[in-house]
């Protein structure tokens, strides 16, 4: 990136500046791999000067940014942060913002717009850009828009209408910021990397697979927002599909954003969008108190748990359960995925040690990165042939102790600099996301939830949805984990 370039932060006074976007440029500047002439323009409401910008961004990113801290070094990025105090989605807002781009960038730059705002602002913005002509220009522009994409598959159709209006598909960077974390990505080199486990990913093999997104913290200051939104819409239709269909989808052709894409998209087309029925399986629980948090309507049904399943229509998947919970307040933060495979048919040790156990694969995508593969083993000197369960355990921070994991954020803004959108969304996997999703926020909305104790598992109901197959919650994942 010799060329001059703007990155233009819409909404630069909010948490997401602080806390994700610009910890992770100043540490893309710290690897060198931001050009020289690669600016950071904040644009906000608040009146402010570029120093006192740097000044509210500094000790946000020396709390956040990941890795080595300098001084010296944020001194030479701060340099790079500028701002301007305009309101983008008011008439004439957007020509003040480009009439003081263009004095800052004294000449032909690309820019890169990222919409750090909610979604009524977001399609202002957008469709501001492209009316005032900053949608084009001599050098490249792009656009990288934040969830929520839409709230249901009408909406983002809608958006999405709105923003090709504009925009060209190849312009927009949909982001998921779990598809820019190194655990997510690794399950493409675990699965085709590797001949050991590709020939069993299929329903010859799979019992069935669970994905877990728990975090232990409750809504907090943000009950307002999530209040109208809830955890399906926070966390299944963008978060655990991504990882579904991660998991999931078949080998594509190269590393390409296409067809990297287009398997997504494939594999999204194969999953069954629920009928009414289907979908009245949803199990959907509030933690104990959340009515009484402030912003939170006393009579809200918003959904802070959400345990459903869904099945994969193609080849690979039929018959294979893919069993996906996620909530607030639980026992602890985890995202892993269980890859549960059928037990064995033969029974030459069951006299012995009773039925041979089933091999399990946990994918640990947070915290304590690794992946865990559990096996039955024979017990020394037992005295009878006794097995016991066995764990052969990869953990990313011991394997690459002087390569740490990066930000998410890292990864997706060097990859929007650089036009490459094999970790974005397209808008066709947008809606069908939603599609699938849909039917289950309907299901959630005419039903009382269940109440859980913060600080558990979540609901009874969760475990009773699969106990009624005759299967369990293996997550965290025992014996490759801790139990908690």
């Amino acid at each position: 990136m010799a060329a001059p370039v703007s990155i233009v932060i819409f909404g630069a006074t909010g948490d997401l500046t602080s806390r994700k976007l610009v910890p992770s440029l100043y540490n893309l500047c710290r690897k060198k791999r931001l050009g020289p002439e690669v600016r950071i323009v904040g644009v906000a409401r608040t009146a402010m000067s570029d120093d006192g910008f740097r000044e509210r961004l500094a000790p946000a990113a020396r709390e956040f940014a990941k890795g080595e801290w300098s001084d010296d070094t944020w001194a030479h990025f701060a340099r790079r942060l500028h701002y301007i105090a305009a309101d983008a989605g008011a008439p004439g807002g957007l020509e003040a913002v480009d009439a003081a781009l263009k004095k800052l960038e004294g000449g032909e730059a690309a820019r890169l717009y990222y919409l750090s705002v909610g979604p009524d602002v977001s399609g202002k913005i957008i469709a501001r850009l492209g009316e005032t002509g900053q949608a084009e220009g001599g050098a490249w522009r792009r656009v990288v828009l934040e969830k929520p994409f839409g709230t249901d598959a009408a909406s983002a159709r809608v958006l999405n209408g709105l923003v090709l209006k504009h925009f060209r598909e190849e312009q927009v960077f949909r982001i998921d910021h779990y598809l820019g974390k190194e655990t997510v990505q690794n399950v493409l080199a675990f699965r085709f990397a590797n001949t050991l486990f590709e020939p069993l990913w299929c329903s010859r093999f799979i019992d069935h697979v669970q994905i877990t997104a728990a975090e232990e913290v409750k809504v907090g200051s943000r009950a307002g927002y999530y209040d109208g939104s809830g955890v399906l819409r926070d966390m299944f239709q963008n978060h655990l599909l991504q990882v579904l269909a991660c998991v999931a989808k078949e080998a594509p052709a190269s590393l390409d954003a296409g067809p990297l894409r287009d398997e997504k998209v494939k594999l999204l087309d194969a999953v069954r969008v629920p009928d009414a029925a289907a979908a009245r399986r949803l199990v959907s629980a509030q933690y104990e108190g959340y009515r009484r948090e402030k912003g939170v309507r006393p009579d809200s049904r918003t959904p802070t748990f959400a345990a459903l399943t869904l099945a994969v229509d193609n080849e690979r998947w039929a018959g294979v359960p893919f069993h996906l919970r996620s909530g607030k307040g639980l026992k602890r933060r985890l995202t892993e995925v269980v890859i549960q495979f059928r037990c064995p048919v033969q029974t030459m040790f069951a006299r012995q040690s009773g039925p041979a156990g089933c091999n399990r694969v946990a994918i640990r995508i947070q915290p304590d990165e690794g992946i865990h593969v559990n096996f039955q083993s024979k017990v020394p000197d037992a005295g009878k042939f006794e097995l016991r369960p066995t764990s052969l355990d990869f953990n990313y921070a011991e394997a690459y102790p002087d390569a740490p994991i990066p930000e998410a954020y890292e990864r997706l803004l060097q990859d929007a600099l650089a036009g490459d959108a094999s970790l974005f969304m397209r808008g066709d996997e947008i809606e069908r996301a939603w599609e699938i999703i849909d039917p289950f926020v309907q299901a959630s909305e005419a039903a009382e939830p269940e109440a859980y104790p913060v600080g558990s598992w979540g609901p009874a109901g969760a475990e009773e949805m699969l106990a009624r197959d005759g299967r369990t919650w293996l997550s965290p994942c025992v014996p490759c984990g801790d139990a908690g």
